[in-house]
């Protein structure tokens, strides 16, 4: 399955996103329009659909965008509001914009979608170059849980129906922090294959991404309710700020 980790790779998927794929975004629209003051500069890694985007922008705020994905973009320029959204098609590890911005964001564990620690060092480090000095970089992913796998291998029933079924298989390799999923579904009207690679990183792991970047973590959270981050947490949503 080559491809997974190229950013159009994500157009095959634009037609369904929002439905399929994307939790209410109010909360992490609350969140982040908090801090920064209206009128500031916002920067979003891997737009989409402009999910988050776009309702943040209502709120008075400067927002521009990433995208691998042209048809994403059409997605999201489709939406009230989306095509006054500044965007840029291109790699968001390489953050191809010019700042400062006050506060950029990866939301939804789309950092993982870079392929290898290289790449998600490099997203960090020119993150880092286009924030003003104080400006912050909120990520939100999961945690892996390793001890769900078998044998490297995972099979879960998403959805079953008198009429479909959907499953979901996946491999880990513990040594690349990857996880390598093939979400099945069989219908009426055949098979639909929706493969996806994932490149995890523990906490730890974006600390010190972070730190190379120029940037310390200011605070992290279980989610976008501020719940505490504790040794149970299974995602979080961390702040980091540049010196």
């Amino acid at each position: 399955m080559s491809g997974l980790n190229d950013p159009a790779f994500f157009d095959r998927y634009a037609h369904e996103y929002d439905e399929r794929n994307a939790p209410d975004p109010t909360p992490a629209v609350e969140f982040l329009a908090g801090l920064v003051p209206a009128g500031g500069r916002v920067l979003e890694l891997a737009i989409g659909t402009g999910r988050v985007a776009v309702p943040l922008a209502g709120r008075g705020l400067a927002v521009e965008g990433i995208e691998g994905a042209p048809l994403m973009l059409e997605r999201m320029r489709a939406k009230p509001g989306g095509a006054d959204i500044p965007t840029v098609l291109g790699d968001m590890a390489d953050v191809p914009v010019q700042g400062p911005y006050d506060l950029a964001y990866l939301v939804y564990n789309t950092l993982f979608n870079l392929p290898d620690q290289a790449r998600q060092v490099d997203c960090f480090v020119n993150v880092g170059k286009v924030l003003a000095p104080g400006g912050l970089f909120v990520v939100e992913a999961f945690i892996q849980d390793v001890t769900e796998f078998d044998r490297g291998q995972r099979v879960a029933t998403r959805g079953l129906t008198e009429d479909s079924v959907s499953m979901e298989f996946l491999q880990h390799d513990p040594v690349a922090q990857a996880v390598t999923y093939q979400r099945v579904t069989f219908d009426a009207q055949g098979t639909t294959l929706r493969p996806l690679r994932l490149r995890y990183c523990w906490p730890s792991e974006l600390d010190l991404m972070a730190r190379l970047a120029g940037m310390r973590l200011r605070e992290r959270w279980n989610d976008w309710a501020r719940g505490p981050f504790t040794a149970g947490s299974r995602q979080h949503v961390s702040v980091y700020e540049r010196a």
